[in-house]
């Protein structure tokens, strides 16, 4: 018993000597510590909202799955999840291919310093925010003659067209614009995966005869599974999301009926009208459907190819 016990102290001195000896990273750390446990772990905490009444003052009152009834028994909830499952498939599911194409695409450049000015002009709009692209975008595909696109149009004699008011627009307008934005990042792990690759599997490939597109399909693609894998299931995380920053930024009362998705209402009704419960069941709603998809897809993944999340 005695031993067991220093076992354990030993252990313990040596975790609390190399903490010390890290001071300086742990305290670099602290302040993302302490961002998750207020953003993160407490909204969990207090995702218990969604079975209450909320009251400024006094004890909130139990209610079960009265606000959970609500929300599916308003037409507008489905519409509004309708909207974020085709943004989110669009996103998410439709761009995926774009970005492992163009990783591709960048190790087929040969001359190195024309390769690195792409990547560079390809990170940039990553570090964006939302309502500088959607500034630049606006201004773009602005239905005046002071807009981009019409400019261009007019060129070739084609007529003004108005592509924020368009519903049928709007959505693909989303979708290419998260594409210009997450290009170039968003490929930097297929990237490093295939300069990784060891270059003995392309001599033994050309050896055999392979031919150029042989070699993508059997030496690069297989390599860049596992990342795909894991890529793709993690932002199946975000699919319930679709991006509150960029549609919140894009919305007009014109197409406000397409793009309206689960983020926006929860904003509408939970921070403007101040109904803190029903949002909050919202959420929760969001939170699982997220974590089933996550999961779900992580077995089938394990199952079908023998990759996953973990």
């Amino acid at each position: 018993m005695n031993t067991k016990m220093e076992r354990a102290n030993i252990k313990r001195h040596r975790a609390f000597h190399k903490i010390w000896q890290d001071r300086i990273l742990y305290v670099m750390l602290f302040p993302t510590i302490v961002y998750f446990c207020v953003f993160r772990v407490w909204p969990i905490i207090n995702m218990r909202l969604a079975f209450y009444d909320f009251k400024a003052r006094g004890s909130w009152t139990f209610v079960g799955l009265k606000y959970f009834r609500m929300i599916f028994k308003t037409s507008a909830f489905m519409d509004i999840l309708r909207n974020t499952l085709i943004i989110s498939f669009m996103k998410y599911v439709l761009l995926f291919p774009f970005f492992v194409i163009f990783a591709i695409c960048l190790t087929e450049l040969r001359w190195n310093n024309y390769r690195k000015y792409v990547q560079v002009i390809s990170y940039l709009p990553h570090f964006l925010s939302w309502v500088v692209i959607a500034g630049i975008w606006i201004s773009f595909l602005a239905p005046s003659d002071t807009g981009g696109l019409n400019q261009l149009l007019s060129y070739f004699n084609l007529g003004p067209v108005d592509l924020m008011t368009s519903k049928k627009a709007i959505r693909w307008i989303l979708m290419i614009c998260e594409g210009w934005r997450s290009l170039g990042w968003d490929s930097i792990i297929y990237f490093t995966t295939i300069i990784g690759i060891d270059a003995s599997l392309y001599e033994a490939a050309m050896i055999d005869g392979a031919s150029h597109k042989q070699l993508i399909r059997y030496v690069v693609l297989p390599a860049l599974i596992p990342p795909m894998t894991t890529m793709f299931i993690l932002n199946l995380g975000f699919f319930m999301s679709a991006g509150f920053d960029q549609v919140y930024n894009f919305t007009n009362p014109a197409v406000n009926s397409v793009i309206d998705i689960l983020d926006t209402y929860i904003n509408r009704v939970g921070i403007e009208n101040a109904q803190y419960s029903i949002s909050t069941a919202v959420s929760l709603i969001k939170g699982l459907v997220g974590v089933v998809l996550v999961y779900a897809t992580h077995i089938t993944s394990k199952k079908i190819t023998g990759e996953g999340v973990w």
